[in-house]
């Protein structure tokens, strides 16, 4: 029984590994995106756009893993939400990188304009969000609810962003209709580092879940979290 236990928590440990990985492709992703997008870099782009397949993979390899845990262990309570926060989270990882192809996508057609404004917001929310991954998915490994919820409350600083990058470029939009065009790929790409958070946001709720049982999908205050 002991060797059991011992072996579950060896391949959860090696789950958590696989999925640290990939979300460091993920971020990368992005983050190459945005890149592109700011220094007009087509061969960036390109990079991006051809680069999908090692998260496909990982994505393909992260869903076996859990299955054979469900499988040969077929583990309760804390274990069994530590599992199934996996195939959430390696489902919201990919769902990243795809936003990143969505954001190069954007580069390439607005590369094809003269840019509209210097960048300045898009990489305050590409920071964001990034940030926000990387703590979502430091909270999970280490099951740190107070570090997830610290993800949940930085969801507010992209909404904002957001709409400041709209109003602004809706300026530009009225002031000189040739910016149309270009705008808009700005807008979606405001809209897809949002989604990036919103992701980010999904893994904080699952890790709060996987700890305390609670689920927190509707921001439940946090003294109702301490509540219980």
């Amino acid at each position: 029984m002991e060797r059991l236990v011992r072996h579950f928590q060896e391949e959860l440990d090696v789950l958590k590994t696989r999925l640290l990985e990939m979300g460091g492709l993920a971020e990368e992703r992005v983050r190459h995106a945005v890149q592109s997008l700011a220094d007009r870099d087509f061969g960036l782009i390109e990079a991006v756009l051809a680069g999908d397949e090692p998260v496909n993979q990982l994505h393909i390899e992260i869903d076996d893993r859990v299955l054979k845990l469900l499988a040969l262990h077929q583990p309760v309570a804390a274990d069994l939400r530590a599992v199934m926060a996996a195939v959430k989270i390696n489902t919201d990882l990919e769902r990243v990188a795809d936003l990143a192809v969505n954001i190069a996508e954007a580069a390439k057609r607005y590369a094809q304009h003269p840019p509209v404004k210097k960048l300045i917001d898009i990489p305050r929310m590409t920071d964001i969000a990034q940030a926000m991954l990387r703590d979502a998915l430091d909270a999970y490994v280490k099951g740190d609810v107070a570090l997830a919820q610290h993800v949940l409350d930085e969801d507010d600083k992209l909404d904002a962003l957001k709409t400041q990058i709209f109003r602004e470029l809706l300026t530009f939009m009225l002031q000189d209709p040739t910016t149309i065009e270009p705008a808009l790929d700005l807008i979606l790409v405001s809209r897809h580092l949002e989604r990036i958070g919103d992701h980010a946001t999904n893994v904080a709720e699952d890790v709060i879940f996987m700890v305390s049982a609670r689920d927190v999908r509707h921001h439940m205050p946090e003294a109702d979290l301490e509540r219980g």
